[in-house]
Order: structure tokens, then sequence, then C-alpha cells
């Protein structure tokens, strides 16, 4: 089969023939419909310092899937032969005190699709069974991948409080225009977002922004203190992973506010704690993948009900064939989610 992969530390991958995994008792073989790139891909893709602290090449990368289960292991009765599937792809172990009191998502056993094992930017990929996440046949593809992003953005908007209080996010690539939905479906008086590019900003509008906000034209600070009367967002929920991000994010948040991060840096770098969080009293969360399962179960709730639209957020689709084009239109920021196809025939869209 062919695969996408990291074969050393150094930047681009190499779309390479490999054999089909072999199943385990408890795992299944997924046919791989659509997969779509994350910031973390990007990460990996330029072998920044984040992806050579956490990657071992070589390695299939891509987590973001959604496909139909053609095999499974002796002990799996769910899910069935043929069933569309998406997967979460945190791999936990099941066994340490965060899976028994319901934290497997902070496992410290966690293996994640493309980055710990291989992953999904292949014609097949493996799971474990209880990773596989039963789609209905009439979602679209582009929609099913995108779901265990989309997780991200329920979880962050969903730690602290943001019914009927003033939200900030920094960040409007795909999972923070997502988050601006989630946002103010669950009830936030307003939603204000930050960006560099322009392109992202106008979908972060469609995604139901209040007001954006351009820190190269724009003075962030006085046009937050403008729309929240002086006193600052009740919420912040960091999306970018950019210091100065972090630093006009912190700077727009009210005394005992609350922040959500999200955002992974490419690098470490100086930050004032004392006046950004003691000081003022802030209650930081940091945000890692989804709660297993309760954030899967709040995400179908929010897709079902209409309350969150996703179609929008996809703006383009590619072969697989075409990773290098898709790459490099992520790294432009002139793009929502991006989604490709190991069979271009089972687009449900234009390709690119």
């Amino acid at each position: 089969m062919r695969a996408l992969r990291k074969l050393g530390p150094e930047v681009g991958f190499e779309l390479v023939d490999i054999p089909i995994p072999e199943v385990g008792p408890d795992e299944v073989l997924i046919e791989v419909r659509a997969t779509s790139i994350c910031g973390t891909d990007v990460h990996i893709y330029e072998w920044n310092q984040w992806a050579a602290d956490h990657v071992s090449p070589p390695i299939t990368v891509g987590h973001e899937l959604t496909g139909v289960v053609v095999d499974r292991g002796a002990n799996v009765k769910e899910p069935v032969i043929g069933q569309l599937v998406s997967a979460e792809s945190h791999v936990i172990c099941n066994t340490c005190a965060w899976c028994r009191t319901g934290q497997g998502h902070l496992c410290p056993n966690t293996q994640i699709l493309g980055v710990h094992r291989d992953g999904a930017y292949a014609d097949y990929v493996v799971v474990p069974a209880q990773n596989a996440w039963p789609d209905p046949p009439e979602m679209p593809l582009s929609v099913a991948s995108l779901q265990e992003n989309f997780g991200n953005s329920v979880h962050t908007a969903t730690t602290p409080s943001v019914a009927g209080r003033k939200v900030l996010v920094t960040g409007t690539g795909p999972v923070g225009v997502m988050a601006i939905a989630v946002a103010k479906a669950l009830g936030a008086r307003a939603v204000y977002a930050t960006d560099i590019s322009d392109y992202r900003l106008g979908l972060a509008e469609r995604m139901g922004a209040d007001a954006v906000f351009n820190p190269l034209r724009d003075d962030v600070a006085a046009g937050v203190a403008e729309a929240t009367l002086g006193e600052g967002v009740d919420v912040l929920l960091e999306m970018s992973g950019a210091p100065s991000a972090l630093e006009a994010g912190f700077g727009a948040l009210k005394p005992g506010g609350e922040a959500a991060l999200l955002g992974l840096t490419a690098q470490k770098f100086p930050f004032d704690i004392d006046d950004n969080i003691i000081f003022k009293g802030a209650t930081v969360h940091g945000i890692v993948g989804r709660r297993l399962w309760q954030t899967w179960y709040e995400m179908r709730g929010l897709i079902r009900s209409g309350a969150v639209d996703l179609e929008p957020v996809i703006t383009h689709r590619f072969a697989l064939a075409d990773y290098e084009k898709a790459f490099k239109l992520m790294q432009s920021g002139e793009c929502g989610k991006v989604v490709m196809f190991p069979d271009p025939a089972h687009a449900d869209g234009p390709l690119s």
C-alpha cells in the first residue's frame, strides 16, 4: 500500500510503498477514505523543535481520518466489517491510574497515531477497535475525517464556562474557527478573534465571530477594550501557540478570567507569569486531546443537532498524491481545513 512517511529528521515527507499492516486480536483494519491535515502534521512536516522532541522516524504520519472497516481481530465484535468509522488518535493503556479514573486523555502511556505509531496518511491504517468511532453512512467524508480535530475545539471551548461570557479566540486556523462556532452554540455573549491571516479572519466571521483583529495592523488591546467596554474578556481560548498571541490573549483577559490553552509552541520563550496569571488571579487550563469519550458524544450532539455546521471550515480537497501542494497551502494560511483522499474517486467535492 501507499503511505506518506517521515523517513528521517528533515523537512518534508515521502510517499512510499509499504506492506498493509497486520491486524491484532483487538484491532481493526480501516481502508482510509479521507484524511485531514492538522497543525501537528505541519509541525512534523517542517521538522521544528517540537517534532524533533516527540517524533522518531521512520513513521507514517497523519491522525485525522475516516474510512471503512475491512478486517478485524478475533476479539472484536464492534465495529462490523463495512462500517464507516472515524478514529480517536490517542491510543491509551486502559490500566494506569488516569485511565481507571476516567481521564484517559491524560494517560502517560498514550501513543498517538502519526506521532508514536503509524498513522492515517495511507491506503490503510490499523487502530484498536475501541478507538473506532462509528459514523452515520450519510455523513460527508470530509466532515467525518475532521471530527478528531473538532474534538480539540469542543474540549477547549467546554473546559471553561462560556455561556453568557465574552470569549477571545487567538488563532483562527481550522481548530480556532471551529472553537468559535462551539462557543457561539454554547451561548457565549460575544466571541472575538485574532490572527495574522485575513483569509482566516474572514472564515472566523463566517463561523460566528462578532469582531476580528489582525495584530499586524490592528491594536488588539484597544480593540478588545472598546468591544468589552474596558472590562476585557472573561475567557481566552488560545489556539495558535504563538508567543505574541499568548501575550495579547492574556493581556486582554480580565482579572479572575479563565484561559484554555491548546496551541503548541514551536520553541520555548519567555512569558510573564506574574502579571499574566498570578496577579490577575487567572485560571489556566492545559488542553490535550479529547476527553475519552465524553468529548466525542458532545461533538456528535453538536453536529447532529445542527448547532455547529462544519462544512464552511472545509475549504480545499486534494488527492493524497498531491500532498506537497496540500501542505504548502496549509503553511500559507490561505485555507481552512484541508482534506486529502487516498483514492480521488472518494472525494466529496472538487479536488484542488
